[in-house]
């Protein structure tokens, strides 16, 4: 049974950072692409960002800005976001997310999905 688990969430100031953590059991991450997600209070779930199986490609959704990094470590099978200068808007549940392919994609095609961590950014 796959399971994945992201922490690191919490509050923080604007203008603050986070690096939030997802691990997955039942399954190597190695091959596939991963991916967060986010959905903030009464609006749709959000594309943040993926990473290919080897890290070799990124994309990230049109509010990031530079401002998050996706990376992986597939030796700890685990995939982080590093989120600096958060603003207030970046409130949400953030979910991680896998594919079932190697190729990552600008938010399609993830098949397994984590609870979530919730960032709550204050002004």
């Amino acid at each position: 049974q796959v399971q994945m688990v992201e922490s690191g969430g919490g509050l923080v100031q604007a203008g603050g950072s986070l690096r939030l953590s997802c691990t997955t059991t039942g399954r190597t991450i190695s091959s596939y692409a991963m991916g967060w997600f986010r959905q903030a209070p009464g609006k749709e779930r959000e594309f943040v960002a993926s990473i290919s199986w080897d890290g070799g490609s990124t994309y990230y959704g049109d509010f990031v800005k530079g401002r998050f990094a996706i990376s992986r470590d597939n030796a700890k099978n685990t995939v982080y976001l590093q989120m600096n200068t958060l603003k207030p808007e970046d409130t949400a549940v953030y979910f991680c997310a896998a594919s079932d392919f190697p190729r990552a994609t600008r938010g399609g095609g993830m098949t397994y999905w984590g609870k979530g961590t919730l960032v709550t950014v204050s002004s």
